[in-house]
């Protein structure tokens, strides 16, 4: 169980510096440490999907044959 613990909390610090890397340092009036990884990943995807026209829902997927 601590395995699992310490490699959330690795994909949580990963997370908050690549957010921090575009300036985005709070969600409404919480700061991201005060976020879930789910929170986070949500807003690392918000992030993505603004700067990239490619993602998300709609966009082109490859497939391999």
């Amino acid at each position: 169980m601590a395995v699992l613990k310490n490699t959330v909390e690795k994909r949580r610090n990963e997370l908050i510096r690549k957010l921090m890397a575009f300036n985005h340092y709070k969600k409404d009036e919480k700061h991201l440490f005060e976020l879930s990884l789910s929170e986070l990943e949500h807003e690392y995807f918000k992030i993505q999907t603004k700067g990239h026209p490619h993602t998300g829902n709609g966009s082109i997927r490859w497939k391999n044959f």
